[in-house]
């Protein structure tokens, strides 16, 4: 009997989804009852960054204003307004979001109530080993003569992988 009564305060359902922690079903709730009622809308740059997409609300319009951000295909301005089961797809630092929208939010809320939001269909991260840091140097080394300059822009990418000069010279 009591299994019964915490799958209830849970939230979790018979369909098979997870049991959820009371205190965030309770965030859930909370962020629900703030978000907007029935008829209303919420803008796409204030819900990526209700759900923590982004760090600022206006990181969100910039983004949006960049082309950045795109809901069902298509380049929205921020003011576009969010409907349950749209994808939003959020281009930032080498790397595409992909999110289908499961709730309307309207107020930043934390990471644990934020995931429940969305349906995270991105593709995995790059590992970290694969993202070194490129020509960094050790402290106190003074300043990098033209033979490491050259090669720490050969590293970054900017020389176009030539050796030396450019070819004619």
């Amino acid at each position: 009997m009591a299994s019964e009564d915490d799958e209830e305060k849970s939230g979790s359902t018979a369909g098979g989804e997870q049991a959820v922690d009371p205190k965030i079903a309770a965030a859930v709730a909370a962020a629900e009852a703030a978000g907007p009622q029935n008829g209303e809308s919420v803008r796409v740059d204030s819900w990526i960054w209700a759900v923590r997409l982004v760090k600022t609300r206006s990181m969100g319009a910039t983004a949006c204003k960049g082309g950045h951000v795109r809901v069902n295909g298509q380049n929205v301005k921020p003011s576009h307004s969010l409907r349950i089961g749209d994808e939003v797809r959020l281009r930032q630092e080498n790397r595409e979001r992909i999110v289908i929208v499961k709730r309307l939010i309207r107020k930043r809320v934390g990471a644990p109530v934020a995931i429940q939001c969305y349906v995270d269909n991105s593709p995995p991260p790059p590992p970290r080993e694969a993202v070194a840091p490129a020509g960094i140097r050790d402290r106190g080394t003074g300043r990098p003569t033209k033979r490491d300059r050259r090669e720490l822009e050969r590293l970054r990418g900017l020389m176009g992988g030539g050796a030396g000069r450019p070819p004619g010279h």
